[in-house]
């Protein structure tokens, strides 16, 4: 088998993105207008592909954007996406080979994170890649649930809108959210037609997708979009509220949104499948074992460059510590890092020979990196190794934050 290598050419889209679809099953896209946004916000110069002659055999690519981390700031990371290889060529290297020149690539760019979503858990680890944010579900009963407010809520007027109409007051609502919850992305522009992207193909008998807006005082502070499908048995009405995302910039907006969700009428459940796992609405909540709760991996993180992304991040207590890392697939990271941060935001990661006090792999740092995850944890299975008595807990008190890491929006 010989097979090429390299970037995309636009002319050959239509090809490219047909082999992922067939690779994932036949549709990746719902809707014509689904394709022409993907194919409007693909990167061409950052999306490679692998060609057996005239065939289309790999795929993958990688979104520009800013990623929330702890401490607030925005980091360039490459937004791993579009990956896949033929069923005719698999365990032939396909995936090693893109996954090398990409992260080749993003290192030869400055962005010190890579971050991606994984269709299957196992896949990415051996590339360094750790699993640093989850996602909660919730399938909650509101014949039985019932919400306790805060004051203020009744101040607040909510109004549908369109969601075509309504896209740049969300849009600035997001935006205004970014900087607190580490792992999510800030986009560039043309990511907020994706949320209107609603075909009927996807809606599984449920309405098209409603949007729902907060305001106080004149101005947008909060909005839900989600869609309804009804439903009936013998007892009567049991229709379900499918949340698609919910956002607020108060306490009170948020309160309001989730209420007039819950009393909707001839409905009985509401649903929502990507939520923070510190979702407040569970401090609202009269009854949280009838909210179903289950818990996932979201976000992927790669350190690319070690050092910078170490640097870029704030950390929650002072720390002085040297890692023995370990990265066969970015060799340039593998060695003594030493750590020094302390509270006041100012943090120094470079190279030593003082001996280790902790030794660990890439994969491990990622894991941790957006605060979510513990260092103790990952000690405790083995994935962590103390040289030095109390290193560990020291370095997983400055490595925690305040609030659980989310990826709101997928890419």
């Amino acid at each position: 088998m010989t097979t090429q290598l390299r970037v995309l050419r636009p002319s050959e889209w239509n090809e490219w993105f047909g082999s992922l679809e067939l690779a994932f099953g036949g549709v990746v896209a719902d809707s014509p207008e689904e394709r022409e946004l993907w194919e409007a916000l693909t990167e061409h110069e950052r999306s490679i592909g692998i060609w057996d002659g005239p065939d289309v055999v790999g795929t993958a690519g990688a979104f520009s954007f800013r990623l929330a981390v702890p401490g607030g700031a925005l980091v360039p990371a490459a937004g791993v996406t579009m990956v896949s290889v033929a069923s005719t060529h698999r365990r032939r290297g396909l995936l090693t080979s893109m996954m090398r020149r990409q992260l080749d690539d993003v290192r030869a760019l400055g962005e010190p994170l890579a971050v991606l979503t994984a269709s299957e858990p196992a896949i990415y680890g051996r590339f360094g890649y750790g699993a640093a944010t989850r996602q909660m579900s919730l399938e909650i009963d509101t014949d039985r649930v019932r919400l306790a407010v805060p004051d203020g809520t009744d101040e607040v007027r909510l109004r549908y809108a369109k969601p075509d109409e309504a896209t740049a007051a969300c849009e600035g609502v997001y935006e205004r959210l970014v900087a607190g919850r580490p792992g999510t992305p800030a986009h560039g522009p043309g990511w907020e037609r994706r949320a209107l992207i609603d075909p009927a193909s996807a809606r599984r008998g449920a309405s098209p997708l409603q949007c729902l807006l907060a305001e106080r005082a004149g101005e947008i502070v909060g909005y839900s979009t989600f869609r309804i499908k009804p439903d009936w048995d013998t007892a009567g009405p049991k229709g379900r509220i499918a949340v698609d995302d919910l956002a607020a910039l108060d306490p009170a907006a948020y309160a309001a949104l989730w209420r007039f969700l819950f009393e909707i009428d001839l409905t009985s459940t509401v649903e929502a499948r990507n939520r923070p796992v510190d979702d407040a609405v569970l401090h609202l909540v009269s009854d949280v074992r009838r909210c179903n709760i289950k818990l996932r991996d979201s976000l992927y993180v790669r350190l690319v460059e070690l050092g910078a992304a170490l640097e870029a991040r704030a950390y929650r207590a002072s720390v002085d510590v040297v890692f023995e890392v370990e990265d066969a697939f970015c060799p340039w990271n593998a060695g003594r890092w030493r750590l020094t941060a302390d509270t006041k935001g100012g943090a120094s990661c470079k190279r030593t020979d003082d001996p280790a006090d902790l030794a660990l792999s890439v994969r491990e740092l990622g894991t941790v990196y957006l605060g979510g995850e513990s260092l103790v944890s990952l000690a405790r299975a083995g994935r962590v190794q103390e040289l030095r008595a109390g290193a560990v807990a020291e370095a997983a008190s400055a490595f925690s934050d305040m609030v659980e890491p989310w990826l709101p929006r997928g890419f």
